[in-house]
């Protein structure tokens, strides 16, 4: 009879390299707990001044008789500024180190949003909006790309995901805030409650704008709680994932690659239906029949709330399964169809569950993209292309607001606007399509 017994050879192999999957678990566990949730904290900040202009509109329209098209032409010429700056913002990041650079954006824009407590005109409400994307551009593609400092391509798209939770975290938070805000502050010393909004919301950005320069390390060089096998590890990985990466050589190169330009299309329909939600969900929960702010900020959170839940189990999937396009395209049309069921509805209950499913994909899709892009450039040109990519799909944040608000001046209800915004969704899940799988799928 032969005997069972395994080579104790063989079993120091397998225990070794179990070890060795076992320690490269723990370091990306612990740079996954130091970087990600401060990130988050401030993308959270970032998005919250972003887009709390849509619950000061609930004021500030009648204070200030501001049309629907002035609101929307306002609330999307913020991206104009982005568009402008995002490109050299990334690549000033990328030269001159993330904390500095990361810092300066954050500091910037909390000025400016506290700012929008002198607005009195459209005029001045424009310039504001406008400063503010200047100020911002870069801090979303920057931390894009600081991440690839650290994540290799296949461990990219659960970190990018819980990264992106800080949206719904925004929503989940910045609801019931604003709201509160303005129901409570109302009135106080002589001014309104969405001045009050602008002000306070304001601080915590500026505080974490500080705390960046004193918390964040520019890359796994200068990381002193990392020791010298864990800096080995991720440099290793890092260093063999972008030999698999593109590199182009000249702006040409660059600008001639049509993948670029096919992935900030797929970007533009999904960033066109994430602002078609942010900056319009407090106005489609008032128009179910809710009218306090602050019971208005409440719902307003349980769309986020299932959108965070979302958020990481397609991310961790994705990983997983080394798959992209469908984990991308699939949210895509489920929020697509939630975004054009919503005008159907009319009760409080039926309409939050339609926007809820709404939020959880296209929330979902706006993380689940970057694993696209990430896994095909690389170095200098991966600061170029993800700031090109977002920067010119982020013009779509200019546009939903933009033509949302004109079609509701003109219909005088907001089914036209959701439709459009369900349609631009359906056809960027088409173009996913278009991208070679076997680019992305790694």
């Amino acid at each position: 009879m032969k005997s069972k017994i395994a080579s104790p050879m063989i079993g120091a192999e397998l225990s070794a390299s179990d070890d060795v999957v076992s320690f490269e678990a723990r370091t990306y566990a612990k740079v996954a707990r130091r970087l990600i949730p401060f990130l988050m904290l401030c993308y959270l900040g970032a998005y919250l001044d972003r887009v709390n202009v849509g619950f000061a509109k609930l004021q500030m329209l009648n204070d200030l008789r501001f049309s629907e098209t002035v609101y929307g032409i306002g609330a999307g010429i913020f991206f104009l500024g982005y568009f402008l700056f995002e490109v050299p913002s990334n690549v000033i990041l990328h030269k001159v180190g993330a904390r500095n650079w990361l810092a300066r954006i954050m500091l910037t824009w909390a000025l400016i949003s506290a700012s929008f407590v002198f607005v009195k005109s459209p005029t001045v409400f424009y310039v504001l909006r406008f400063l503010l994307g200047v100020a911002e551009a870069g801090f979303a593609p920057g931390v894009i790309l600081y991440l690839t400092y650290w994540f290799p391509a296949a461990r990219r798209a659960k970190a990018l995901s819980m990264f992106f939770m800080a949206i719904p975290l925004a929503g989940i938070v910045g609801g019931p805030l604003s709201g509160w805000i303005m129901h409570s502050f109302q009135g106080l010393h002589g001014l309104a409650g969405w001045k009050w909004l602008f002000m306070l919301e304001a601080v915590p950005s500026l505080v974490l704008g500080f705390a960046i320069i004193l918390y964040l390390d520019n890359g796994i060089a200068g990381a002193k709680w990392l020791t010298d096998d864990e800096k080995a590890l991720l440099k290793r990985n890092v260093d063999k994932d972008r030999t698999q990466t593109t590199e182009h050589v000249s702006i040409r190169g660059f600008i001639a690659d049509r993948r670029l330009w096919l992935m900030a299309a797929i970007y533009f329909c999904v960033v066109l239906g994430q602002y078609g939600l942010t900056f319009w969900l407090p106005t489609i929960i008032r128009r179910t029949g809710v009218v306090d702010p602050l019971w208005v900020g409440i719902l307003t959170a349980i769309p986020y709330i299932c959108a965070i839940i979302a958020l990481p189990l397609l991310g961790s999937s994705a990983d997983k399964r080394r798959e992209r396009r469908l984990h991308l395209a699939i949210p895509m049309l489920v929020s697509a169809a939630g975004f054009a069921t919503l005008p159907m509805l009319g009760s409080v209950g039926a309409s939050i569950v339609c926007v809820s499913v709404a939020a959880a994909g296209i929330l979902a899709s706006s993380s689940l993209f970057w694993a696209l892009p990430t896994a095909v450039l690389g170095g200098m040109s991966a600061a170029a292309g993800i700031a090109a990519v977002n920067c010119f799909a982020n013009l779509a944040g200019f546009f939903s607001p933009a033509i949302v608000g004109w079609l509701n001046d003109l219909t005088g209800k907001s089914t036209a606007g959701l439709l459009f915004i369900s349609s631009a969704v359906v056809l960027g899940a088409v173009m996913v399509f278009f991208v070679p799988a076997r680019t992305v799928n790694r």
